[in-house]
């Protein structure tokens, strides 16, 4: 199975296009930082990732400011056919929110 889950806030966002069959995309990078146990030890964990989302998900993305920490899930998938790099396929996203309004980092 294929699935991907984090929290992570927004560092870019493309300009929203079109493919030619005239779906939505937009392309993010995303940064991540947590600290997670290991072999019983913490570890500080921190990444960017490339991440794209495609229709209705990418037309709201394309609206999401830099910054806002979001919930996302999808799957990797290579860039292109035959490719070994790999981007984040985004199929859902909901903004982290403290007690007093959106978190932003």
């Amino acid at each position: 199975m294929n699935q991907f889950r984090t929290t992570a806030s927004v560092l870019e966002i493309k300009p929203l296009r079109y493919t030619p069959a005239g779906v939505p995309v937009t392309e993010l990078v995303l940064d991540h930082v947590s600290d997670v146990m290991e072999a019983g030890a913490m570890r500080r964990v921190q990444f960017s990732i490339v991440a794209v989302a495609l229709g209705d998900i990418g037309l709201l993305m394309a609206q999401t400011p830099l910054g806002v920490l979001l919930n996302i899930e999808g799957f990797l998938a290579p860039v292109r056919k035959g490719a070994s790099k790999l981007v984040l396929h985004i199929q859902q996203a909901s903004r982290v929110y403290a007690d007093d309004g959106p978190v932003t980092v």
